[in-house]
């Protein structure tokens, strides 16, 4: 049986390790902004998935949302801190898929730090609304599937390849160990 990484002419594969490993989840979670964060995935019952905004990646790697105190996202976490957040950046790349340790908190300052004047829409009282919560989500596993270049090189390395009959994949993927 053949597989198609078995007639690239490049290495696809490129597992990141460390402040690399960081900046590559911290480009590609704060590009695509938006994720399915996932909850109830050890539970045994089926998963809850909903669309969240990562507020923001820090140096650590570590994964910040505002969330509400008395949201279905705080109590599953409560009961199960494991998550997993799947992002995509683009149609054709930007990838990522992080597993890890929810927790959650009340850190006012981390609220002040985290607040976009949009979030009024869902807690009227401004950044001191009482409903308001922090989640940490801290990596223990990660992986990416991006280009090695950008989307265009990406497109025209698919097209020639195409025409030839080879494959020539742009892409790379791998590990990240933050």
């Amino acid at each position: 049986m053949n597989s198609i990484n078995q007639q690239q002419p490049e290495d696809n594969f490129k597992d990141l390790n460390g402040p690399e490993a960081v900046k590559k989840l911290k480009d590609l979670a704060e590009g695509a902004k938006t994720c399915f964060f996932c909850s109830n995935i050890k539970t045994g019952i089926p998963i809850s998935a909903r669309p969240m905004t990562v507020q923001n990646v820090d140096e650590e790697g570590n994964l910040w949302f505002l969330s509400a105190n008395d949201s279905h996202t705080d109590s599953d976490i409560s009961r199960d801190p494991f998550v997993q957040l799947f992002f995509q950046g683009s149609q054709y790349s930007d990838y990522l898929n992080v597993y890890g340790l929810a927790s959650l908190s009340n850190d006012k300052e981390k609220i002040k730090e985290l607040w976009e004047p949009i979030f009024k829409t869902w807690f009227t009282e401004g950044e001191d609304d009482s409903r308001i919560s922090v989640i940490k989500v801290e990596p223990t596993e990660a992986y990416y599937w991006d280009n090695k270049h950008n989307n265009a090189i990406a497109f025209v390395k698919r097209l020639a390849g195409a025409a030839i009959g080879k494959t020539l994949d742009d892409s790379v993927e791998g590990r990240l160990e933050v």
